[in-house]
């Protein structure tokens, strides 16, 4: 998945949500999810800034496409856990830029992503191994313990 992808996934996310909320939404706030330091625009990203910032707040902006992108998720998760695990994907790589859209996300969406695919394993399957490691190694120290207290004369 390329950034570009990965902005557009979000977004379409973040339109659906607001018309099954009801809540208007403009193709300048949709654009303005594009917004990027460090990758690919559609358009110059100066003449988008100065456009937005003459027409909206941007806190109010953030809040309003943040609630969205909670709810979508939430979504997501009970519809269709594919398009759940798209959402990781595209967070994930976008997690490697400076991109609009995680702002408008919000770190605990990127935090569980990322937590998720460390090394490619899920963060349980990661756990497991340390709990594991940690019996071993107690299991280990134990014998040697009562093996060295054995060899002691009386």
């Amino acid at each position: 998945m390329t950034d570009l992808e990965a902005r557009d996934f979000l977004v379409h996310q973040a339109l659906e949500q607001a018309a099954l909320e009801r809540v208007p939404f403009s193709d300048l706030e949709r654009r303005m999810m594009y917004f990027t330091e460090s990758g690919e625009m559609p358009e110059d990203l100066l003449e988008l800034n100065a456009a937005f910032e003459a027409e909206y707040d941007s806190a109010e902006y953030e809040n309003k496409v943040a609630k969205l992108m909670r709810q979508a998720l939430v979504r997501l998760k009970k519809e269709s856990p594919s398009s759940a695990r798209d959402w990781e994907d595209a967070v994930l790589q976008l997690s490697k830029g400076d991109h609009y859209v995680l702002l408008l996300i919000g770190d605990t969406s990127i935090g569980y992503a990322k937590r998720q695919k460390l090394f490619g394993w899920s963060f349980q399957k990661l756990l497991g191994i340390g709990i594991l490691i940690l019996v071993v190694v107690m299991v280990v120290c134990v014998a040697i313990v009562h093996n060295a207290e054995s060899g002691l004369p009386q």
